[in-house]
């Protein structure tokens, strides 16, 4: 591994540990040059998941994409950064397990909103808005109204 310092390529290794719920390993090393200590990650090689967009194209399925929209739905919900991490984790991990190598953004957007309603109404609304393309204020009273006859009567507070 080469050093971020010094460029040199001979380091040792002074600790490792499992990383990322044990799907990377996570590396403490020394350069044997300048002495200057770093980290680095090793996890195993996947084929890349591609996203088949609304319009068409195609694009690598970015955890950091995901992310960052997840963030955003999630702001002042107090929801931890580490619980959403973890759900895009999963995900990536569900995408990974399946035979096909090829995705659409609408199934990326369902299984994240199923975990997102488990987690924050709030987030989940959010998220829907911008995935679903929420084009005014009847959409989203017609989800508040969905959701609220799935929950039951007195869950969420009467709309309309």
């Amino acid at each position: 591994m080469q050093c971020p310092s010094y460029q040199n390529t001979d380091s040792r290794v002074l600790e490792s540990r499992a990383a990322d719920g044990g799907r990377s390993v996570r590396r403490r090393r020394e350069c044997l040059n300048c002495e200057f200590r770093f980290t680095t990650y090793e996890r195993v090689e996947t084929v890349p998941i591609t996203v088949i967009k609304r319009n068409g194209n195609r694009e690598i399925f970015s955890r950091s994409k995901l992310l960052h929209g997840l963030n955003r739905a999630c702001e002042k919900t107090g929801l931890d950064a580490s619980r959403l991490e973890t759900l895009v984790e999963e995900l990536e991990l569900k995408l990974q397990q399946r035979s096909g190598r090829e995705v659409s953004s609408a199934e990326i957007g369902e299984l994240v909103l199923v975990e997102l309603k488990q987690m924050s109404e709030v987030a989940y609304i959010r998220f829907a808005s911008v995935y679903r393309q929420f084009q005014g204020i009847d959409d989203f009273v017609s989800t508040l109204e969905t959701m609220n006859r799935k929950a039951g009567p007195g869950h969420l507070a009467a709309v309309g």
